[in-house]
């Protein structure tokens, strides 16, 4: 019998093609083929890349009858790498149970790290990034969504999920209405040309997408924890300090409070309290 092959787990770029690692540019050469969650996109990005490997196709509706399959090959010998449409596999993507099925076979599995929306917009989000959770997508329908969003409720951690563009203002509005007014961001489009990350509340942010004449592209939101109460002082502290710049430099009490309850996260009523007393004392 042949020594079986390696699966490798190949993060691709989630839309600048820069992104791509020199490790998985060289792996997607050398394997004996890629099994992409959808040929096309992946097509493409071998194109760019002027890499000729064989694909097949490994996505949600085949995931169970085909991770069996792919396992016998590697286990004859074959290497494959495993992709998904943009991102790092297995993150709210196909391939579970291939690695689940690999690992029961005693295969090597190997990770190939590179882009995640998830981390991009964690390190760009202001929000606390000592502990988080992914959750991945809400439930399309009201009642789940409000359901799921509930059991969020007592998290301590900064929250990271997907969302689609059409079901944002009614995630946000949810969100607001079971979490309370928590700071939040959003990214929109991240790596790409019209890349949006757009920091606030959760009903600051929901008001402005909701007014938005439309909302294109791939969302990720963060959520900031449940706030204590020395963490919402410290964050007004902090606010007066960026008011009292702002003002010194002659910034108009509502730009300067409009602009740091944005990078705080905190109510723009409340922030413009603060800049209309420091104004007038």
């Amino acid at each position: 019998m042949p020594d079986p092959g390696v699966i490798f787990i190949v993060a691709t770029p989630i839309g600048n093609l820069e992104d791509i690692t020199l490790r998985a540019v060289r792996i997607l050469g050398e394997v004996d083929f890629i099994a992409a969650e959808d040929t096309r996109r992946t097509g493409k990005l071998l194109s760019h890349l002027g890499l000729k490997t064989r694909m097949v196709s490994y996505h949600d509706a085949t995931e169970r009858r085909r991770a069996p399959e792919l396992v016998a090959r590697v286990v004859a010998g074959e290497s494959m790498a495993l992709v998904s449409d943009a991102g790092t596999p297995l993150v709210a993507d196909p391939g579970f149970r291939l690695v689940s099925v690999a690992a029961a076979e005693g295969l090597q599995v190997v990770p190939v790290p590179g882009a995640s929306a998830p981390l991009a917009l964690l390190a760009a989000s202001g929000l606390p990034t000592d502990r988080f959770r992914f959750v991945g997508f809400l439930p399309a329908r009201a009642k789940a969504r409000r359901d799921a969003i509930a059991e969020m409720k007592m998290e301590k951690d900064t929250l990271v999920l997907f969302e689609t563009a059409r079901r944002l203002p009614g995630a946000l509005q949810d969100l607001a209405d079971i979490l309370g007014d928590r700071p939040a961001v959003v990214g929109r489009e991240l790596t790409k040309k019209y890349e949006e990350i757009r920091r606030g509340t959760l009903a600051s942010l929901e008001q402005h997408f909701r007014e938005a004449p439309t909302i294109r592209g791939e969302i990720v939101l963060g959520i900031g924890r449940a706030a204590t109460d020395d963490d919402s002082a410290s964050r007004l502290v902090e606010a007066e300090e960026r008011l009292a710049k702002r003002l010194a430099e002659g910034e108009s009490p509502s730009r300067a409070a409009r602009a740091v309850a944005e990078e705080l996260g905190l109510s723009r009523r409340e922030v413009y309290g603060l800049a209309h007393r420091k104004e007038n004392s």
